[in-house]
C-alpha cells in the first residue's frame, strides 16, 4: 500500500485512515471520485473494504488474480474484495477462530456480487478433493437457486435481494470447506400479491413461465406470456371445492359444533392473500432447509466458521412502509454493533500493544435503538398491542398511541407534534423517526395488517389435504392447531435479529460497504450527493473517525524496517539486532517527534497521514538514488567479471596455441626434409619409366604445367597459336586440352548472348517484318537499341500509378496528341499494360482503350513518326480514334503489337489516313515530303504531315 502513495495525487489514496482531512465528508468524496474514475472501486477504510458498483465489466476477478492475492499480506496489494477474503481466511486458520463478513449496502450497490466474489474466491483457494468440491459446488449453487426464489427486479435494482442470508461455511483444520449453514430473514412475502408500478415479482414466476414446458405450465395453469399472468391457485393438487371453501368461509368453533361463516369480500381478498402468502413464505423455507440439508457436516469434529452476511441496506423512498421500518431497524442494530466491535477491536489492539488507550467520541445510536425495540414503551410493542387488542383497531389508532406514549422522543415526529416549520413536510397519517442516518418519514397504512400476516386455521387445514409433498410438508398435520395468537411479524423479526446479534458477536467482524454511484445503473457517472447521501447512512465518516481518533497508521516492525531502512544509515543495508530496534534506530534518524508516534510491543502507531506521507516521499528520493548505485556497483561487478574471464580465457588459449604452433613446426620441417629427398630423386630418374621413385617429381610437372597454363591461356580464339610448349609428359594431354578450350570459348561466346539481348533481337526480328522495305525511315532505327520502357514507374503521376498497377504496366512512351477538332498538339503519356492502352495527362486517364477494341493501327510509308489508333465506337458519347506523334515509334509500336497481339493490326499506308472523330464524323491525316518536316492544318480541313526524304543505307 506505501507504494501507492506516491500516485495519490491522480488515484486517491488506498486507505481513508490516510486522508489528512479525515473529518472533511467533501475530501472523502473527493478521494472515492478519483479512484473510481479510474476503476478502483475499491478502498480501504482500515480493514473495511468500501466497494463501489462500476456497473461495468473489470479484469481483476479473473483466476490469476485469486492467485496474486493468495497468502499475500492485507496491506501489500491494492485493495481487493480477494485480499480481505484471503485476509479472514488466514487469520481464521492461524487464530483457529470464527469470523463474519458483513456485506451491506442499499439495493443495487452490489452487495450480491460480492457476496459471490468472496464463495469463488474460497472455492478456489480452499484445499481440493472429491468430497470437498462436492461441499464448494454446493454452496456456489446454492446462490442462482435462492436468488430466484428470493431475488425480484425493483426500481433501484434488477436483481434485488428481498430477504436477508446469512450463511455459515465451515472449515476443517486444513481450511478445506466441509459444510455450511444458511439463515433468512424477513422475506418480503407482500410481493407475492402486491408489486409496485414498474416492478416485478420474484424472478422463479417468471423463469417458471419462460423456461417450463408447455405440459408443466397446463398441469400449473400458467400461460406462456407473461402479460397474460393472473395468479392462480391450481401452484396445490387440492379440489376446487374444498379450496374455494377454504378461501370464501370462516370456521367457528362454538362448543362442540364447527359453524362456516362466510367472509365478507374484503376478508375473502385478505383470506386468499394471506394464503399465498403463507405457501410461498413455507416454501422458500423449506427450499433453505433442504439447502442445510444438503450443507450438513456430519463430522462431530471442531469446525472454524466464516460468516457472510448479506442484507438489505438502509432504505429510503418516496414512501416507506412496514418493510422499510424493519429493514431499517436491523440497521440501526446492526450500526450499534457495528460501532462496539470496532471501538472493541481498537481497543484491545491498543491493550495488546501497550499503549494507553484515549476514549472516542461517537454518536451512539443505541437512543434510537431503545425507542423502536423498548419493552412496553417502544414502538415494536406499541404495535404489537394495538394489532392484539379487541375493539376496533386502525393503523392510526396506532398512530394516536405513539403519539400519546413516545412523543417527546427527540428521534420522534408527527404532523401533530411538529413545529409550525416541520408540519409543513409532514403528512397525516405518518410519523418520521431521525435514524443515525438520518431523517425517514414511514406510511402508518397497512402496519397492522403486514404486522398481523394472519392465516385462518381452516386455512391450514385445507392446505393440509393437499396431494403435493412439499405443499404438505410445509403444512404438516403436527402443527399444532393453538388458538393462541401467533407472534406477530415484527416481533419474530425482533427475535431473529437478537439471534443473528448474538451469532455475530461471537464471531470476528470484517465489514463490506457497498456503494451505488449513480441511480441509472450508468458507467463512469458519479452522482456526489447519491454518494454523499450512502456515506452517511453507511456510517463511514463515523467508522473512519473512530479509526482516526489515536493512530492513523500501524505496522508490524519487520514490515515498517524492511520497507524504510535504506533512509538510516544505521539500519542499511543490514540490521544485525531485533525489528523494535531497528525502527526505534530509523524514527530517531528521520526526527519524528514524540507526540508523531508510538511504540508498541510488535507495532509502530503513527499518529498522522502526513508523517507517512513524508517518510514514503523520503523513500522514493532515497530509491531512485540507491538503485543508481546498485546498478553502477553491479555494472562494475560484471565488467570486473567480464574482464577476468576473458584474461584467464585468453592465458589458456595463448598457451595451447604456442604449443600446437611448435609441434606444428617441428611437423612442417620433417616434412619438408622428405619431399626435398624424394624431389631430387625423383628429377634424377625424371627420363625412366614410371615409378616409386619419380612418381611425386612427374605429378609435380604436370601440376606445374597446368598451374603455368591456367595463367597463360589465350584470350581469344585468334591467339590459339600463342598455346604454351608442354614437357615431354604432357604432349597428348596438352593436345586433348587445346582442343577442348577452343570449344569452350566458343560456347562462352554463344551464352554471352543475355536474355534482354535476344528479347531485343526478337523484337528488332519483329519490327523488320512489319516496317522493313515499307516506311523510308527504318534503317536508321536498326541501331537504335530499344528500352523496357521509356518512362519510369516515378515519373507516373501517382494517382494513376494506384488505379492501373493492379493491370500491370508492360510499356510507356511520351507522345504528343493531336486533337480531333483542330488539331492542337498536346503532351500526354501512352501506358500500355496487360489488358489496355491508356492516354495520361498528368493525374488524369484522358482515355482507356482495351485491346478487344483496337481495330488497326495506321502509320504513313514516310520518314514522319505519325500514328492512328483505330478504335470501335458504338456510342456517340464515346471518343473516337487517337492521332498521336512518338519519337519512339518503331519501339513503341513494335511493344504495342506484342502486349496486344495486335501484329496484323498495323497497316503502313501511303498519301491519306481517314479516322472517326465521333460516330458519324471523319476526320483526315495527310501525309506527304516536303524540304522540312511541318505538320498543320490545311486549308481543306485535313491534317497536313510532311517529312523530309531521308536516304536508305
Amino acid at each position: 500500500m506505501e507504494a501507492s502513495l506516491t500516485a495519490r495525487d491522480r488515484v486517491g489514496i488506498q486507505d481513508f485512515v490516510l486522508l489528512d482531512a479525515y473529518t472533511s465528508e467533501s475530501a472523502f468524496l473527493d478521494n472515492l471520485r478519483k479512484r473510481f474514475h479510474e476503476n478502483l472501486i475499491y478502498t480501504y477504510i482500515g480493514t473495511l473494504l468500501v466497494s463501489v458498483n462500476p456497473y461495468k465489466e473489470l479484469d481483476i476477478y479473473s483466476k490469476k488474480q485469486m492467485d496474486i492475492y493468495m497468502g499475500v499480506n492485507f496491506f501489500e496489494l491494492p485493495p481487493h474484495i480477494y485480499a480481505l477474503a484471503d485476509n479472514v481466511f488466514r487469520t481464521m486458520l492461524s487464530e483457529f477462530s470464527n469470523h463474519f463478513i458483513l456485506i451491506s449496502g442499499e439495493s443495487g450497490a452490489g452487495k450480491t456480487e460480492a457476496s459471490k466474489k468472496i464463495l469463488q474466491f474460497y472455492a478456489v483457494s480452499c484445499p481440493s478433493t472429491r468430497l470437498l468440491n462436492n461441499v464448494r459446488d454446493r454452496l456456489l449453487l446454492s446462490n442462482p437457486v435462492l436468488e430466484a426464489f428470493g431475488n425480484a427486479k425493483t426500481l433501484k435494482n434488477d436483481n434485488s435481494s428481498r430477504f436477508g442470508k446469512y450463511m455459515d461455511i465451515q472449515f476443517d483444520h486444513q481450511g478445506g470447506a466441509v459444510g455450511g449453514h444458511i439463515l433468512s430473514y424477513l422475506l418480503e412475502k407482500s410481493r407475492v400479491v402486491h408489486q409496485n408500478h414498474g416492478e416485478r415479482n420474484f424472478h422463479i414466476f417468471y423463469q417458471l413461465v419462460e423456461g417450463g414446458e408447455e405440459d408443466l405450465l397446463r398441469w400449473l395453469g400458467l400461460e406462456r406470456n407473461c402479460q397474460h399472468y393472473s395468479y392462480l391457485v391450481q401452484l396445490l393438487g387440492i379440489p376446487a371445492q374444498v379450496l374455494q371453501q377454504g378461501l370464501t368461509h370462516r370456521k367457528i368453533e362454538a362448543k362442540t359444533e364447527e359453524v362456516f361463516s362466510p367472509f365478507s369480500v374484503e376478508h375473502a381478498v385478505y383470506a386468499r392473500d394471506a394464503l399465498a402468502k403463507a405457501i410461498y413464505g413455507r416454501t422458500f423455507n423449506w427450499l433453505v432447509n433442504k439447502i442445510n440439508e444438503s450443507l450438513a457436516n456430519k463430522d462431530s469434529s471442531r469446525k472454524t466458521v466464516i460468516g457472510l452476511l448479506d442484507i438489505y441496506g438502509f432504505e429510503v423512498f418516496n414512501v416507506n412502509s412496514f418493510e422499510q421500518f424493519c429493514i431499517n431497524y436491523c440497521n440501526e442494530k446492526l450500526q450499534q454493533l457495528f460501532i462496539q466491535l470496532t471501538l472493541k477491536s481498537e481497543q484491545e489492539e491498543y491493550e495488546m500493544e501497550g499503549i494507553e488507550w484515549e476514549p472516542v467520541p461517537y454518536f451512539n445510536n443505541r437512543i434510537i435503538c431503545d425507542l423502536v425495540e423498548e419493552k412496553y414503551r417502544g414502538i415494536i410493542s406499541l404495535l404489537d398491542e394495538e394489532c392484539l387488542r379487541p375493539g376496533e383497531a386502525t393503523d392510526l389508532t396506532f398512530l394516536e398511541k405513539m403519539e400519546e406514549k413516545i412523543g417527546g422522543h427527540p428521534h420522534f415526529v408527527t404532523h401533530k407534534l411538529a413545529d409550525q416549520k416541520t408540519r409543513k413536510t409532514l403528512e397525516r397519517g405518518v410519523f418520521r423517526l431521525l435514524h443515525y442516518a438520518g431523517e425517514v418519514t414511514y406510511c402508518v397504512v397497512g402496519f397492522l395488517d403486514k404486522n398481523n400476516d394472519l392465516l385462518y386455521r381452516n386455512g391450514k387445514e385445507v392446505m393440509r389435504q393437499s396431494k403435493n409433498a412439499i405443499i404438505k410438508h410445509c403444512f404438516p398435520s403436527t402443527e399444532p392447531d393453538s388458538k393462541k395468537r401467533p407472534e406477530t411479524v415484527v416481533t419474530q423479526f425482533k427475535s431473529s435479529l437478537v439471534g443473528l446479534t448474538e451469532i455475530l458477536m461471537s464471531k470476528e467482524p470484517w465489514y463490506v460497504r457497498c456503494i451505488k454511484p449513480n441511480e441509472a445503473k450508468q458507467p463512469g457517472r458519479f452522482d456526489d450527493v447519491l454518494v454523499r447521501h450512502q456515506v452517511k447512512y453507511l456510517g463511514l465518516m463515523e467508522h473512519l473517525r473512530v479509526r482516526r481518533a489515536g493512530f492513523a497508521y500501524r505496522r508490524k516492525y519487520d514490515i515498517f524496517l524492511q520497507r524504510y531502512k535504506p533512509l538510516c544509515p544505521d539500519t542499511w543495508p543490514n540490521w544485525k539486532g531485533t525489528a523494535a530496534e531497528g525502527v526505534r534506530r530509523l524514527v530517531k534518524h528521520l526526527g519524528y517527534k514524540s507526540d508523531e508516534y508510538k511504540l508498541g510491543r510488535t507495532k509502530i502507531f503513527i499518529r498522522h497521514p502526513r508523517t507517512l506521507f513524508a517518510t514514503e516521499d523520503a523513500f522514493q528520493v532515497c530509491k531512485h538514488k540507491l538503485a543508481t548505485r546498485i546498478q553502477a556497483k553491479y555494472k562494475g561487478y560484471r565488467v570486473k567479471g567480464d574482464y577476468l574471464k576473458q584474461r584467464e580465457a585468453a592465458t589458456k588459449i595463448e598457451n595451447c596455441w604456442r604449443g600446437l604452433m611448435a609441434r606444428k613446426e617441428r611437423e612442417k620441417r620433417a616434412w619438408a626434409v622428405k619431399v626435398i629427398k624424394k624431389f631430387i630423386k625423383g628429377f634424377m630418374t625424371r627420363n625412366q619409366p614410371a615409378c616409386t621413385d619419380n612418381s611425386d617429381y612427374l605429378a609435380y610437372v604436370r601440376q606445374n604445367y597446368l598451374t603455368r597454363l591456367k595463367e597463360n591461356l589465350p584470350k581469344t580464339l585468334l591467339e590459339k597459336d600463342s598455346w604454351l610448349t608442354p614437357p615431354p609428359i604432357m604432349q597428348e594431354v596438352s593436345q586433348l586440352l587445346k582442343k577442348l578450350y577452343i570449344r569452350h570459348m566458343v560456347q562462352k561466346y554463344v551464352r554471352r548472348i543475355t536474355p534482354q539481348r535476344k528479347a531485343q533481337l526478337l523484337l528488332k526480328v519483329q519490327t523488320s517484318s512489319m516496317f522493313k522495305g515499307k516506311k523510308e525511315n527504318y534503317p536508321f532505327s536498326v541501331c537504335r537499341p530499344f528500352l523496357d520502357t521509356r518512362i519510369g514507374v516515378e515519373d507516373i503521376n501517382i494517382r494513376v500509378f494506384q488505379m492501373i498497377r493492379h493491370e500491370q504496366i508492360k510499356y510507356s512512351v511520351p507522345v504528343v496528341k493531336y486533337d480531333r477538332n483542330g488539331f492542337r498538339p498536346r503532351l500526354r503519356q501512352l501506358i500500355l499494360t496487360q489488358e489496355a492502352a491508356y492516354l495520361v495527362e498528368e493525374a488524369k486517364i484522358k482515355q482507356r482503350i482495351d485491346y478487344s477494341s483496337l481495330k488497326g493501327v495506321s502509320v504513313s510509308n514516310l520518314s514522319d513518326n505519325f500514328l492512328i489508333l483505330h478504335v470501335t465506337c458504338d456510342d456517340i458519347k464515346q471518343k473516337g480514334d487517337l492521332v498521336l506523334q512518338c519519337d519512339y515509334l518503331f519501339e513503341a509500336l513494335t511493344r504495342l503489337s506484342v502486349i496486344a497481339n495486335k501484329q496484323n493490326c498495323i497497316k503502313v499506308v501511303q498519301g491519306s489516313v481517314r479516322f472517326d472523330i465521333q460516330p458519324g464524323r471523319e476526320g483526315f491525316v495527310d501525309f506527304k515530303s516536303g524540304q522540312e518536316s511541318m505538320v498543320y492544318r490545311a486549308k481543306n480541313g485535313h491534317l497536313m504531315v510532311e517529312s523530309t526524304r531521308t536516304k536508305s543505307r
